[in-house]
């Protein structure tokens, strides 16, 4: 069965998601993704929709930047995760230019950003 996987992701970090969705179509992985970015701020509707959309999921994938400890939406999709009991990780962007890891992440893996190691992750789903 395909594993449903949410993208976690500081909006301007969309580069990042878009790419990591296309590694995966090159790699014919068995998963696909889905992630509730939004352009304007977001409000208790789109907390409730992206609950149910995590809820549904089988993992997260938070995407890690210096940008992320102020992205309070991709902070928040991280919080409801652990809150709800769906998978966790953690993957730096950059090998060279880590940002700080959110508290949300605590007791969570954070890796740097490998195929085989998100590849790990998603398989032991």
């Amino acid at each position: 069965m395909q594993k449903r996987i949410f993208i976690s992701f500081a909006v301007e970090d969309s580069n990042a998601r878009d790419f990591l969705v296309g590694q995966a179509r090159g790699e014919r992985s068995p998963f696909e993704f889905m992630d509730m970015s939004v352009k304007q701020p977001w409000d208790n509707a789109w907390k409730t929709n992206c609950r149910r959309k995590i809820k549904g999921c089988d993992g997260v994938i938070a995407l890690l930047s210096k940008k992320t400890w102020n992205a309070d939406g991709a902070r928040w999709e991280m919080k409801c995760a652990a809150e709800e009991g769906i998978p966790l990780i953690g993957v730096h962007i950059y090998k060279d230019d880590k940002g700080a890891i959110p508290p949300e992440l605590a007791g969570h893996k954070v890796i740097e950003w490998t195929w085989v190691g998100i590849a790990s992750f998603i398989n032991g789903l």
